[in-house]
């Protein structure tokens, strides 16, 4: 798992992408309006100084031009330089996080980085449903009646879906790969581009969520803490463990009666707890079956 600091360097990264767009499209420009014909859409540092060494300005509009492209020219390159130093921390903790992401096609070290970054390591997902509809690649249910439809879910984890979005891209681009032809599968059943574009990136979702479900369970394999084993009961048997848990504890004896006493002070354990009033005659331990004996008064 990267740790939570991998999010900085990819937000650094992207920042400084987003400054070098602007001086990258001011080029294009440019070098469109320099260039009879125009240029294509795809531009490197490369490509802008190879032209821009062809160019010969007729009049001082066009010098000043070249001037200007110049000066971004220099400025795309300087950002270049500056985005390789977060790109190269992105790469080593992702070869230290031990993924299996890389192993995707479409998905290189920013992209992996950015993944772990914003997921972990999958585990607060219970599914890949969950996955999914956490970036916003899970359709919305849409249906009304007997009609069944669904919509594109524009909310979620925009980082996460731009992800998966290159990843899908850049499998369409190349021929004969799984996600090529899954989309051009797609588009024979009737979906539109876009359509079948979306398709593709939900699938790719479920593959980044088992990939990061596999690394997962290789982390807790090799890496897992020990687990501490349950206290056992005492299983002994010496004479002294039998003694105490066979004999229970003794009771205290009875408190025998006195001689001369007027009433009862103690019975047994089997007698009842009643007392009586009549003064004892004889033993003070007279047994419950005998009849009372009944005292007669003379008349007075």
């Amino acid at each position: 798992m990267m740790p939570r600091s991998a999010c900085g360097c990819c937000d650094r990264r992207e920042e400084l992408g987003a400054l070098r767009t602007q001086p990258a499209c001011r080029l294009h420009r440019l070098l469109a309006e320099l260039t009879p014909g125009g240029m294509r859409r795809e531009l490197t540092a490369s490509k802008a100084q190879a032209l821009l060494a062809r160019i010969r300005p007729a009049d001082d509009v066009a010098a000043i031009r070249v001037h200007i492209a110049r000066d971004h020219r220099a400025g795309i390159r300087a950002l270049d330089a500056r985005i390789k130093y977060p790109g190269g921390q992105i790469a080593a903790l992702v070869t230290a996080s031990g993924t299996g992401l890389t192993s995707l096609f479409g998905i290189g070290p920013v992209i992996a980085g950015r993944i772990l970054a914003e997921v972990g390591d999958g585990a607060r997902f219970p599914t890949k449903d969950a996955f999914a509809s956490y970036h916003g690649t899970a359709p919305i249910d849409a249906s009304s009646g007997e009609q069944i439809r669904h919509r594109l879910s524009r909310a979620g984890n925009r980082r996460i879906n731009h992800a998966l979005h290159m990843m899908a891209v850049t499998q369409i681009r190349y021929p004969a790969t799984p996600g090529r032809l899954y989309h051009e599968r797609k588009r024979r059943e009737g979906k539109t581009p876009k359509e079948a574009l979306r398709c593709l990136k939900r699938r790719l979702s479920d593959l980044v969520y088992y990939q990061l479900l596999s690394d997962r369970r290789g982390t807790i394999r090799t890496c897992g803490s020990p687990t501490t084993r349950p206290p056992t009961r005492s299983t002994s048997t010496s004479p002294v463990t039998r003694s105490l848990r066979a004999a229970p504890p003794p009771r205290p004896a009875p408190r025998p009666a006195s001689k001369g006493s007027s009433r009862w002070i103690g019975k047994t354990a089997g007698s009842s707890a009643s007392k009586s009033s009549t003064p004892a005659h004889g033993s003070a331990t007279t047994s419950s079956n005998k009849p009372k004996p009944t005292i007669k008064t003379a008349p007075s």
